[in-house]
């Protein structure tokens, strides 16, 4: 940064545009921002020579620089109205986080203005970067420490009443009670979060979010049919907007579509007009799903997830579904193949299914505690004996079930006697 400053002015913003290179650009608007002119005309200038040095520092990934900016800027705050010093700081946190491999430095970038606007006294955008911290924290996996944070941030923006926070807070904290397993307090969050949303206007890129968290709530209940629709609205909305989400809410579509066993919807789905945008890893590894579902091949299914193990296995929301789904595929593929034995070679089911030896016996031996069928695994000669099921004897139950009747037969007769005594 140079030590003269040039007077913040509509000439020296038009010079730092037209400098030859962006190293430059970026000198001459840091010059432009030691102008120590305090006047109306000179502080608008200068909030539009942050926004454009924000964005060129963005261009050059020097998030650190972005970081001193902010400290740099905090006389600068004292001259300007609160609202507007709340946009700058968002605007260049925002800045930071479009700039790879910089969590970590977000995190420490939102303490340090967190213990700022609370020496300052701006509690409107303590708030605001509290809730930007607890999101990082959440994608860090710092759960307890977002939750402590959020728990104190929900009570204090409901005394404010601060309806559009609100529904960004209870939202955030759905998420976080959902990645914590933890699914009647990610349900009621989510409720608030919508209680919240229907009392003001929400953005439509809000109200997509809304949607994907109440779509995957439903799929993690096992309530396909409407956690598609959800996944539909939220599509819908985040295709109107161009949002790189609409690819995800669309790829759970498909999860959908595969989980109540109609994945020859997928290709349809995939082919239409709006799919077609969308075409690339992520669709292709729900079609190669969808159609080892359909062929019942769980060799298909195993290539699938390996060949898109990020788009699969790495996405939490779409690995523990397909985990489901495949064990009931593996287990209805091993039923029918042992149902005409009463002794077969484990070596031989696994050529049959076309996956390893250890993995069939492994599947088999939980099948068989887990009482799917009866039978034993006699690892000496490497055979599965199945034995046939036991017959009930129904006189039993028939017994007991007499005795119950004859003793409420007595007790209503009791209930008689004393009555006529009385």
């Amino acid at each position: 940064m140079s030590s003269s400053y040039l007077p913040a002015t509509t000439d020296s913003i038009a010079q730092a545009l037209e400098a030859s290179n962006r190293s430059d650009s970026i000198s001459i608007l840091y010059r432009v921002l030691d102008d120590p002119s305090s006047s109306p005309d000179t502080l608008r200038i200068k909030e539009q020579a942050i926004t454009n040095l924000s964005d060129y520092l963005r261009e050059e990934n020097r998030a650190q620089d972005l970081c001193n900016l902010l400290t740099q800027l905090r006389p600068f705050f004292s001259l300007i109205p609160k609202a507007k010093t709340a946009k700058i700081v968002r605007g260049i946190i925002d800045s930071v986080a479009k700039i790879p491999g910089t969590s970590d430095l977000q995190i420490a970038l939102c303490k340090e203005m967190v213990q700022w606007t609370r020496a300052e006294k701006r509690t409107f955008l303590r708030q605001r970067v509290e809730a930007r911290l607890a999101a990082l924290l959440m994608e860090s996996k710092e759960y307890s420490e977002a939750l402590t944070l959020l728990t104190g941030l929900v009570k204090e923006v409901r005394r404010l009443d601060d309806k559009l926070l609100l529904v960004d807070i209870d939202l955030l904290e759905s998420k976080l009670h959902f990645s914590l397993r933890n699914l009647p307090k990610a349900k009621a969050a989510l409720t608030a979060a919508r209680t919240a949303a229907n009392a003001i206007y929400v953005p439509p890129a809000q109200q997509g979010t809304i949607d994907l968290q109440s779509g995957i709530l439903h799929a993690e209940e096992k309530d396909y049919k409407t956690a598609y629709s959800y996944f539909f609205e939220a599509f819908e909305a985040f295709n109107a907007l161009e949002d790189s989400r609409a690819v995800f809410s669309l790829k759970y579509m498909l999860l959908c579509k595969i989980m109540v066993s109609q994945a020859d919807d997928v290709a349809g789905i995939i082919s239409s007009k709006a799919g077609l945008q969308y075409v690339g890893p992520e669709l292709d590894a729900m079609k190669a799903v969808a159609d080892a579902h359909s062929k019942r091949s769980l060799k298909l299914f195993e290539t699938a997830l390996r060949d898109y193990k990020a788009q699969l296995e790495e996405d939490p929301i779409v690995h523990r579904h397909l985990s489901s789904l495949y064990d009931t595929l593996l287990e209805q593929n091993l039923c029918r193949l042992i149902e005409p034995y009463s002794r077969v070679e484990i070596a031989h089911i696994a050529e049959l299914i076309e996956l390893p030896i250890d993995h069939v016996e492994k599947k088999l031996s939980q099948m068989i505690l887990d009482k799917k069928f009866a039978g034993t695994l006699d690892q000496g000669v490497g055979c599965l004996i199945i034995f046939e099921d036991p017959k009930q004897d129904a006189i039993y139950p028939a017994t007991l079930e007499t005795i119950s009747n004859m003793g409420k037969v007595v007790d209503s007769l009791f209930v008689r006697s004393a009555k006529i005594m009385a």
